[in-house]
C-alpha cells in the first residue's frame, strides 16, 4: 500500500511539474528558434566540478604516461616526417588524440620498444589521418565518424578542408575549439576558397575586433552560416546603448556553452516590455549576466512562466528581478521547483501552494531545502501539522536548508487534544487506563482522536451490538485505521458480495484489515479449487484470507496443475475491474 501511495504522489508531482513547465514559455513569449534546435538552450544550471580524465570513448585510460609519450612521439614522427604535415599540426594531432593513440597501442601490445614498434607498424599500415585530426579538434569518435570522407585517407588530399582549417587557426581560434565549429556548422568545412575569410571580415567591418569575433564564433558557430546575423548585431546594439562594452560581453561568454542570439534578443525585448528602463536593465545585466547568457535567457523565460502560472504579475516579476539575489538563475529556478515539490510531497493544497509561491518566491529560490522525509523526521511532525506550520509562517522554511541544524517542533495543542480523545475512546471500549494494552493500541492508531469514534459508530450501525464491537477493537485495534467509507465498503462486500452475516465480523474482526481485491482473488481461487475437488469445502473465511501469500500458494494454488495459471488469470481480471 505504501508503495502505491508513493507512486501516486510521484505521479501527482510529475503531472503538476509538467503543467508548470509546459509550452507556456513558447505561448507567452515569442522567440525565434535557433537553427540548430535545442543544443543552444541549456535546460539545467551550469554547475562547475572537476572530472576524471577519461578517453574519448568514455572509459578511464590505463595507459601509463611514459608509454603514451612514446606512442605520441612515433605518431608525430610519422605525420611530420613521413606524411609531411606541418610540425605544429602533427604535434597537436599526436598529443590530442588519446583514443586514436590507444587504438595504435593495441596493435603493438607487450612490445619492448613502443616507439619503434609503432613506427614500424605505421610504415606498413597507413592510417586514416582524418581520425586523429578530428579528434585533436575536440571531437569524440562517434561525433566525427560522419565527417570522415569515404574515399580519402590523407589530410593533404583534402585541400579545401585544410584551407578553411588554417583560416580559423590563423584567426586565433584554438585548434581544440575548431571541432565544435565543425560539429555545429558543418558547412564551414566545405566553404570555397576565400568564403570563410570574407564572412569573418564582414563581422570586422561592424567594428568588432578579432579576439571578440573568434570567441563569439566558438560560442555560436552558426554565425558563420549565411550573411551577418542580424539578431546578433541587434543584441550588441542594445547592450551598447545600456553602456555595456564588448570586453564585458567577451568576458562573460563561456566557450564550452553555445548561444542563441535570437533568444537573447527576445529576452532583452521582454525585459523592456515589462517596464525596465535602459539604465535599470543595464545595471541588472551587469550584476547578473546569467539573465541573458544562461541558456541564452531560456532560464529566465521558464522562471517567468513558472511565476505567472502561480498568479505573479509582470510588475511583480520586474520588482523581483530588481532585488534578485547573487545566485545563478538556473539554480534559483531549481531551488524554487524543489520547494514546489516539497510542498506537494507534504500534501499541501494547491491553492495554498500558489499563495506561498506567489508571496515568497524570492526567498524560496534563494535556498536549497533538505529532503521532505528528513524535514518531517527532524521536526518530528506529520504532513498535516507541517502544512499548517508553513501556512502560518512560510519564512520558517529558511531554517530547513541543507546543512542547517533543526530542532523538533513543540507539540501543538491539537495533538494533545487528539491524544486525550484517543485515550478516552479506548477507556470507553474497555481498555484499562495506562495499561500495556492501551499503550500498544495508542501506538497502532493513526489519525485524529475524533475520527476513531466515527469509525467505531459506523461498524455498530452496520448491525452489530456495541459490546461486540468493543471486543473486536480490543482484539484488532488496527481496524479503525481506515476511513469510514472504506470500512463501510468492506462490510457491504462481506454481506452483499459474499453473503456472510455481519455478525461474522465478531468472529473474524481482522477481515477489515484486508483489501476487497485480496478477498475477491482468494475466494475466487478457493471456489475454483473446490469445484475441481482439491480443496476442502466449508473452510472458514479467516483460513482462506489470513494466511500469507506463500502459504496460500503452497497449500491451495499449487495443489492443481492448472492452479498457478488460473491464479494469474484471476489476478489480472480482478485487478483491472
Amino acid at each position: 500500500m505504501k508503495t502505491v501511495i508513493t507512486h501516486l504522489q510521484k505521479q501527482r508531482i510529475t503531472s503538476i511539474l509538467n503543467w508548470v513547465s509546459s509550452n507556456f514559455v513558447e505561448n507567452r513569449f515569442t522567440s525565434s528558434k535557433t537553427p540548430f534546435g535545442s543544443i543552444y538552450i541549456a535546460q539545467n544550471p551550469r554547475l562547475y566540478r572537476t572530472k576524471t580524465t577519461v578517453s574519448s570513448e568514455g572509459y578511464v585510460s590505463l595507459v601509463s604516461p611514459a608509454i603514451r609519450r612514446e606512442a605520441q612521439a612515433a605518431l608525430l614522427e610519422y605525420l611530420h616526417s613521413t606524411r609531411s604535415l606541418q610540425f605544429l599540426d602533427a604535434e597537436h594531432m599526436s598529443k590530442n588524440s588519446p583514443h586514436f593513440i590507444e587504438q595504435l597501442l593495441k596493435q603493438v601490445q607487450n612490445a619492448a620498444d613502443i616507439e619503434w614498434s609503432i613506427a614500424r607498424y605505421l610504415r606498413y599500415h597507413p592510417i586514416n589521418e582524418f581520425e586523429p585530426f578530428f579528434e585533436s579538434l575536440g571531437l569524440k569518435p562517434f561525433e566525427y565518424r560522419s565527417l570522415l570522407p569515404h574515399d580519402l585517407m590523407h589530410l593533404s588530399d583534402d585541400e579545401l578542408l585544410l584551407d578553411n582549417y588554417y583560416v580559423l587557426c590563423n584567426y586565433g581560434i584554438a585548434r581544440s575549439k575548431i571541432g565544435k565549429i565543425y560539429k555545429q556548422a558543418m558547412e564551414v568545412i566545405r566553404y570555397d576558397y576565400g568564403v570563410l575569410q570574407s564572412k569573418l571580415q564582414a563581422y570586422e567591418e561592424l567594428g568588432l575586433n578579432q579576439f571578440f569575433i573568434s570567441k563569439v564564433i566558438v560560442c555560436s558557430p552558426y554565425l558563420l552560416i549565411g550573411g551577418v546575423n542580424t539578431k546578433f548585431v541587434e543584441v550588441l546594439t542594445i547592450l551598447k546603448s545600456m553602456g555595456i562594452e564588448l570586453s564585458w560581453i567577451e568576458e562573460n561568454l563561456l566557450e564550452q556553452d553555445s548561444y542563441n542570439w535570437s533568444m537573447i534578443f527576445s529576452v532583452l525585448r521582454l525585459f523592456s516590455k515589462i517596464g525596465f528602463s535602459e539604465e535599470q536593465l543595464g545595471g541588472l545585466i551587469r550584476q547578473h549576466p546569467g539573465l541573458i547568457f544562461e541558456g541564452s535567457g531560456n532560464q529566465v523565460l521558464m522562471l517567468m512562466a513558472f511565476l505567472l502560472k502561480f498568479g505573479t504579475t509582470m510588475n511583480e516579476i520586474r520588482l523581483m528581478f530588481l532585488r534578485f539575489p547573487q545566485i545563478q538563475v538556473g539554480i534559483f529556478f531549481f531551488n524554487l521547483k524543489k520547494c514546489l515539490m516539497f510542498l506537494f510531497e507534504i500534501e499541501m493544497e494547491l491553492d495554498e501552494i500558489g499563495k506561498i509561491i506567489h508571496s515568497h518566491a524570492m526567498f524560496m529560490g534563494s535556498l536549497t531545502l533538505k529532503k521532505p522525509n528528513s524535514i518531517l523526521s527532524l521536526l518530528n511532525v506529520g504532513r498535516k501539522r507541517l502544512c499548517e506550520h508553513i501556512q502560518e509562517n512560510p519564512l520558517e522554511m529558511k531554517k530547513w536548508v541543507m546543512g542547517s541544524k533543526m530542532e523538533p517542533l513543540p507539540k501543538s495543542g491539537e495533538k494533545k487534544r487528539s491524544q486525550m480523545l484517543k485515550t478516552k475512546f479506548l477507556i470507553d471500549v474497555g481498555f484499562a487506563e495506562n495499561s500495556n494494552e492501551m499503550g500498544k493500541a495508542l501506538k497502532v492508531f493513526r489519525g485524529r482522536g475524533g475520527e476513531l469514534q466515527e469509525r467505531f459508530d459506523c461498524i455498530v450501525k452496520a448491525g452489530l451490538d456495541r459490546q461486540d464491537v468493543c471486543k473486536m477493537i480490543r482484539v484488532s485495534p488496527q481496524i479503525l485505521n481506515q476511513k469510514k467509507s472504506v470500512i463501510e465498503l468492506k462490510i457491504d462486500f462481506l454481506v452483499n458480495g459474499l453473503g456472510y452475516p455481519v455478525s461474522h465480523l465478531v468472529i473474524f474482526p481482522s477481515y477489515l484489515d484486508y483489501t476487497v481485491q485480496r478477498i475477491k482473488i482468494r475466494l475466487s481461487m478457493y471456489n475454483w479449487l473446490k469445484d475441481q475437488g482439491v480443496a476442502e469445502p466449508m473452510l472458514a473465511l479467516s483460513t482462506i484470507i489470513a494466511c500469507t501469500q506463500k502459504v496460500f500458494m503452497q497449500r491451495y494454488v499449487n495443489q492443481h496443475p492448472e492452479g498457478p495459471q488460473v491464479w494469474q488469470n484471476l489476478k489480472e481480471q480482478i485487478c483491472t475491474e
